[in-house]
């Protein structure tokens, strides 16, 4: 192997770190962490190899003839830059797993408090769920809520007012069986004045009971719902 390959595969390594340091700004940080600690071990890997390559190399070379001045100072410049970014990626896996645990803390103080969540699932909490949602004008709006396999379970049909609307559910099927507490699917279609069907955008409000760190990241739960912390949209009391 040459030093030449070697630099090659530390420019991939590098460029691998890189990547997964970018992506763990998103909801899979703790994936990220894992894919650039990775890449961080094949970067150190090679480093190391590089610097016994260089010192062989050095230590061989032809009195009559040493390295070339500028073929050298390229070498060690590459050297410079792999122990930079070593540091750099060090650095930056501390400073994720630092903002990992502030949102578990931070998630940690919501317990117990209301929330306001983007989730295309209702949290039945208590026997109750509830969803918040906003139209236009006042026009009949359709709820119907499923089972994970698709299932209907129940269906509402009411008239919106203007602006923000809460619709409750008592956890009963349309047999008027009360279902027990957990997360189910919720549709909410409107029509408006020329006879347009579309869906209603909507939110889910719920109690928080906890946070949990998962391979994804970190979520808040709502008893048997869980989203990520992105998808919060206020907190009460």
């Amino acid at each position: 192997m040459s030093i030449a390959s070697v630099a090659a595969q530390q420019n991939s390594a590098t460029a691998a770190a890189n990547a997964a340091n970018a992506a763990a700004g998103g909801s899979g940080k703790t994936a990220a962490a894992s894919t650039g600690a990775t890449a961080l071990t094949s970067l150190s890997g090679n480093f190391t190899d590089f610097l016994k390559m260089l010192m062989t190399q050095l230590q061989n070379q032809d009195p009559t003839s040493p390295m070339d001045t500028n073929a050298l100072t390229t070498e060690l410049v590459q050297f410079s830059s792999v122990e930079q970014q070593i540091n750099t990626n060090t650095s930056l896996t501390s400073l994720i797993q630092l903002t990992q645990a502030g949102e578990v803390m931070q998630g940690s103080n919501m317990t117990g408090k209301q929330v306001t969540v983007t989730s295309d699932h209702l949290a039945l909490q208590n026997g109750k769920g509830t969803i918040q949602f906003t139209t236009a004008t006042a026009e009949p709006v359709a709820i119907a809520i499923y089972s994970d396999s698709g299932t209907k379970l129940q269906d509402a049909t009411l008239t919106s007012v203007k602006g923000s609307n809460t619709w409750t559910w008592n956890g009963s099927n349309a047999s008027g069986k009360t279902l027990p507490d957990g997360a189910y699917k919720v549709a909410v279609a409107g029509v408006d004045s020329s006879g347009t069907v579309s869906a209603v955008p909507f939110s889910v409000v719920g109690t928080a009971t906890g946070v949990q760190s998962l391979s994804s990241g970190i979520q808040l739960q709502i008893g048997a719902l869980s989203v990520d912390f992105s998808k919060v949209q206020s907190v009460g009391n």
